[in-house]
């Protein structure tokens, strides 16, 4: 019977197919972020102030809007507040293109979460993805990951 070849982790260490033992770091931001709901085709209000991610979702029934959360009117449809982690890539990683056929990444990082019972908003850039959970779960969220092998740093602001 044929072994599994091993692959390389993330820290270079040598990978076992059959465990699929990845591990990413995260970037924790502060600031609290809400996902709002506006009608299709609606403007982006005035009131949706950018933060470490603004997002714009449109789809033929609806506008979704992930926004800092300080000034979304209590009358607009809205889930707040919310803590935004990134997955950062390896200085000079092609984890993150599509091209390069890296699977996998979403799943390693919500099956710790699903199974710590924290609920999540996952969207993705071109250059990564981003997880968003509920503000109160945020702890929960970095513990789930650390003991999955993750690592969870502070965010470091954009020049």
């Amino acid at each position: 019977m044929p072994q599994p070849r091993a692959g390389v982790r993330r820290d270079h260490r040598p990978l076992d197919r059959r465990s699929r033992t990845v591990t990413y770091t995260l970037a924790r931001y502060p600031e609290s972020l809400a996902v709002v709901q506006l009608g299709p085709g609606a403007d982006i209000p005035a009131w949706a102030e950018s933060s470490s991610i603004f997002s714009v979702t449109a789809t033929a029934t609806e506008t979704s809007v992930v926004c800092a959360a300080r000034d979304v009117p209590k009358k607009a449809r809205h889930h707040k507040p919310y803590t935004a982690f990134a997955v950062l890539p390896e200085d000079g990683s092609a984890d993150f293109d599509l091209s390069s056929g890296v699977t996998g990444v979403l799943v390693s990082l919500l099956a710790p979460l699903a199974e710590a019972g924290v609920s999540v908003f996952a969207l993705s850039t071109f250059d990564t993805d981003w997880i968003l959970v509920p503000k109160n779960d945020a702890d929960r969220a970095e513990d789930a990951w650390r003991r999955s092998g993750h690592d969870v740093t502070p965010a470091v602001p954009a020049d």
